[in-house]
């Protein structure tokens, strides 16, 4: 990773990003001072209202997970939805901390910004470091994993390398509407979002009027005890609750982000586990459990069940491709976020702070290039199981920025701070934020030995990398002096 300049020189002193940007000469950026935007970049940056946030985080946090998750918990049975429930629980938990910790400090950054505020600049750079990976990582498993339905609708996966470039195709686009500016990131997310729900709320909420109770099967199809079964099938759906911070991590772009960021948080989260939860007891309903535990295509089978026929398959195929566009736009910006954010800081490359259009444009660039090499290296690898093990570990990188704003909040609650602290909902936020803290850690069991494995090998990288920034940072203070002994 090439670093310009020092730190001390490129990157302002905190602010509150949140503020007008400052015009650059002639209509162009100003390539010399990050986060400054144009007076063009009006026409394009456009702060995101209520429901554009509820939207991105609730696009965010449904990709495609959803089209697999009733085949992949069915063999545990329908104690699979109480799994849900104790995950909603937690999600929701650590939406609340995200939007109290907003009011307090509505920066760009989210996690990071918490965690640095409370415990300084290590760990700040480990929540935004942790944070980056798992954006990237993502980015490329959901691009891979739409191929599948993409070959439903257009055969791209007869040939390895047509795959590998339809996955490509898939990456970019979202990356071109982000390097457009924010104002076509809010626009692409709400209709993406908008027409990925016509599909599934047919499926959630029409389902409910076919289930037949004789599909639901057994309660408990594990063989496990149901505290086990429910731990079992809780390791499964982990994963698809990532994305609940996306509207703290782009708290900058956000209008009346104190007011706006803990409202969307809470909506979009509790409706992404209303359409979970509906979705999967449909689905549990209308394909017999014999045949949901081999499916492929649940929501396909669901949808002919309902209706007849065999245009389930390309319906939900379709849905899914927007769905997936639509949470790789979200993804796309905030993986460019939280670098934005260090990096004004001086606790990441001071490239990563240049925008443009409201858009940090460099850390746009600089994830979609790893996130496309990691699907080149998927496929030419020929190996599913190395990316399925990438894919676990951002489920444990991404509880490290989630421990720590949780860590963070609970700080500020026993700090004594009355600046910090509302005394007449002490009790209820410490409750809350406890309940966080409890689900992020069990994030980490739920990611499994291997992943966390994987997980600490990509942290401990990220420690040489702030050694070497905070190297270049002490020398831009003090030119003169001279190393000892």
């Amino acid at each position: 990773m090439h670093v310009t300049g020092t730190a001390a020189q490129q990157a302002p002193a905190p602010q509150d990003p949140s503020a007008a940007p400052a015009p650059g000469p002639r209509g162009q950026d100003s390539p010399g001072t990050p986060g400054q935007d144009s007076p063009a970049a009006g026409r394009h940056a456009r702060r995101f209202g209520l429901p554009v946030a509820t939207a991105l985080v609730m696009g965010n946090i449904i990709g495609g997970g959803i089209f697999l998750l009733p085949a992949s918990v069915a063999p545990y049975g329908t104690v699979s939805l109480v799994a849900f429930g104790v995950l909603t629980a937690g999600a929701i938990a650590l939406a609340l901390v995200f939007g109290r910790l907003a009011q307090r400090d509505p920066r760009t950054g989210g996690p990071y910004v918490y965690a640095r505020e409370a415990f300084g600049d290590f760990a700040g750079f480990l929540a935004a470091w942790a944070y980056w990976i798992t954006t990237w990582v993502s980015n490329a498993a959901l691009a891979v994993a739409a191929v599948g339905y993409l070959d439903v609708l257009i055969p791209v996966g007869g040939h390895r390398w047509s795959a590998c470039l339809a996955a490509l195709v898939i990456q970019w686009l979202p990356a071109l509407a982000n390097f457009a500016g924010t104002r076509y990131v809010g626009a692409v997310q709400l209709v993406s979002t908008v027409l990925k729900f016509v599909p599934l709320l047919l499926v959630a909420v029409g389902g409910l009027f076919f289930l037949d109770p004789h599909n639901l099967g057994p309660f408990n199809a594990s063989g496990q005890s149901p505290v086990g079964a429910v731990s079992a099938s809780a390791a499964l759906l982990l994963f698809s609750y990532l994305g609940v911070e996306s509207a703290a991590v782009s708290a900058g772009e956000v209008e009346n982000p104190r007011r706006n960021v803990g409202r969307a948080t809470v909506i979009g989260t509790a409706g992404a586990a209303l359409v979970y939860l509906l979705g999967t007891l449909s689905v549990f309903g209308t394909v017999a459990h014999d045949r949901l535990v081999t499916s492929a295509a649940p929501f396909s089978d669901a949808v002919n069940a309902m209706f007849g026929g065999s245009w389930g398959g390309w319906a939900v195929a379709a849905a899914a491709l927007v769905s997936m566009t639509g949470c790789l736009n979200g993804w796309t910006l905030l993986s460019a976020q939280t670098p934005y954010a260090a990096a004004r800081d001086g606790l990441f490359p001071a490239v990563f702070a240049r925008r443009r259009r409201g858009v940090p444009t460099v850390g746009v660039g600089v994830t979609v290039v790893l996130a496309s090499l990691l699907t080149v290296y998927n496929y030419t690898s020929g190996s599913a199981r190395v990316f399925q093990v990438l894919v676990l570990v951002t489920t444990f990188t991404a509880t490290v920025p989630y421990l720590l704003a949780s860590a963070a909040q609970l700080m500020h609650l026993v700090s004594g701070r009355r600046e910090l602290v509302n005394p007449a909902r002490l009790a209820r936020d410490l409750a809350v934020a406890a309940v966080a803290a409890a689900f992020s850690l069990w994030l980490v069991a739920g990611a499994g030995y291997a992943a966390v494995y994987q997980g600490v090998l990509f942290l401990f990288a990220g420690v040489v990398v702030h050694a070497l920034l905070a190297g270049r940072r002490r020398r831009a203070a003090h030119p003169t002096a001279r190393p000892t002994g």
